[in-house]
């Protein structure tokens, strides 16, 4: 099992508190972790049509 950081551990952790909707990706390599992606979903509702 490879060790991982207290810098990674903590902006993961900063990533997942502040992610209300989305996805975090994290990419590994050789048994390190080489990237993190995080995706905020944002969505808005949508005003029907009144003259249909």
């Amino acid at each position: 099992m490879a060790v991982v950081d207290k810098e990674k551990i903590d902006n993961i952790l900063v990533m997942l508190k502040n992610l209300e909707y989305g996805s975090l990706v994290i990419t590994i390599h050789a048994g390190n972790i080489t990237q993190i992606d995080c995706t905020e979903k944002n969505r808005f509702a949508t005003q029907k049509s009144i003259n249909k």
